[in-house]
């Protein structure tokens, strides 16, 4: 589709401003999921928590919590994200 819109400098203001935020919200948010990786691998190493691992998956509806090579991985359930630990 090709086209052209006309808006106020104010708005396209505006419009950068929310990109700007979302941008930032998808990194702090990648960045908090990759932490939490690194955490319950850090607890995988030191403590037996399968069973809680298998209870959360069994009762999550979005998200599964998937244990490979003492890494954790957090995956969405609808298959679009997995944000790996590096």
């Amino acid at each position: 589709m090709v086209g052209t819109v006309t808006i106020s400098l104010e708005d396209y203001n505006t419009l950068v401003e929310s990109n700007k935020k979302y941008n930032r919200l998808v990194d702090n948010t990648a960045y908090g999921m990759k932490e939490l990786q690194v955490f319950l691998s850090f607890l995988c190493n030191r403590t037996e928590i399968t069973k809680y691992i298998d209870e959360f998956n069994r009762q999550s509806k979005t998200s599964n919590i998937v244990i490979e090579n003492g890494k954790v991985l957090i995956q969405k359930i609808d298959g679009e994200s997995n944000i790996q630990n590096k």
